[in-house]
């Protein structure tokens, strides 16, 4: 059994004395300890050496004691093991070299064996099970199917995906094979690693907030509910659209055991456009953890008291900043512990 369940007891809706608390990308680059290691190997390395993620993802654990780990991995070892290449370049970020822009090249793109090709992540989720030792739940991630058809298609980050938009509505027939097939992919990668010993899932969909609402179901929001479909029956599924606060209502009919809502939905919004009955997850400012220590806290305790200490998870709105210190993570983390419902 798990020591601290705090996590899995808020994705139930249980009744809480506090709520959990977490950060996205807390296993990460504002730590000390993981810019050593990043110094050391480049970052897929890092991905693919099981001992080396499971020391990075327990680090925050140590340091920053927040209620629940994440995996340390990423969103595009999925693209990467359906034989699509991608790099990791300095200063640019993540870089495909032959973008998939064409029927064509869709039909290059496999649904692979998930074994064969991702089977360190396994690993990895092993290792880092023994070395948390039921101390804290274990999340398991992977990216939306749109968000890492964003990056086939565009080839590297951007500000508006207009490449990987424009194949959407240009070859509708084409991009929907694509989202297929990484859909199909997710699903098989995620029962993995459940399997493995995650004992929930996160679903990033990072562009979501790039497409219109009606776009958003077609070419989104459909490919991430064949996956919550999929997983809910098995283990506990958290979705997190960024700037996706338009999709909520449809969301909030799913499957989903957790919604994730970025800074620019208000906890009355979200807890409105999702009818007040399912666990909500966010929604702090990431670069508000720049503001002294006092603050932090105070505004996280206004947070708490927004969305109410029960069906909900502390979170930031959107991943840690590199440049944050220690010391105001670990702020925000303690503001949480601190809370005592008035």
């Amino acid at each position: 059994m798990i020591k601290n369940d705090l996590f899995l007891r808020a994705l139930k809706g249980e009744t809480v004395e506090r709520p959990p608390v977490w950060m996205m990308r807390q296993a990460g680059r504002y730590l000390p300890e993981f810019r050593e290691l990043r110094d050391k190997y480049d970052f897929f390395t890092r991905c693919r050496m099981p001992e080396i993620a499971a020391e990075i993802t327990v680090q925050p654990i140590r340091i920053v004691k927040p209620d629940a780990a994440i995996l340390f991995s990423d969103i595009l070892v999925v693209p990467q093991a359906m034989n699509i290449d991608v790099e990791m370049r300095p200063g640019v970020g993540p870089w495909v070299p032959n973008p998939i822009r064409s029927a064509k090249d869709v039909e290059q793109v496999i649904v692979p064996n998930i074994e064969e090709t991702l089977g360190y992540v396994m690993d990895a989720i092993k290792v880092t099970k023994e070395m948390l030792n039921d101390e804290v739940p274990l999340i398991g991630f992977a990216g939306s199917p749109w968000t890492i058809f964003c990056y086939a298609v565009e080839g590297k980050g951007s500000k508006s995906f207009d490449l990987a938009k424009g194949m959407c509505f240009s070859d509708p027939i084409a991009a929907h094979s694509l989202l297929q097939k990484i859909t199909d992919t997710t699903i098989l990668y995620l029962k993995e690693k459940v399997k493995a010993g995650v004992n929930a899932v996160q679903i990033f969909d990072s562009w979501g907030g790039m497409l219109s609402p009606t776009d958003y179901q077609e070419f989104s929001w459909q490919y991430i509910n064949q996956i919550v479909e999929a997983l809910a029956d098995i283990t506990p599924v958290i979705v997190f659209g960024k700037g996706c606060w338009f999709a909520l209502p449809e969301m909030a009919k799913s499957k989903a055991s957790a919604l994730g809502v970025d800074w620019t939905c208000s906890p009355h919004n979200a807890r409105l456009f999702t009818g007040g009955n399912i666990t909500l997850q966010g929604n702090f400012d990431p670069s508000r953890l720049m503001s002294p220590i006092p603050t932090i806290k105070k505004m996280v305790h206004e947070m708490i008291d927004s969305f109410g200490k029960d069906k909900y998870i502390v979170n930031l709105g959107h991943g840690i900043l590199p440049h944050i210190p220690v010391d105001h993570a670990k702020a925000f983390i303690e503001a949480v512990k601190e809370y005592e419902h008035k």
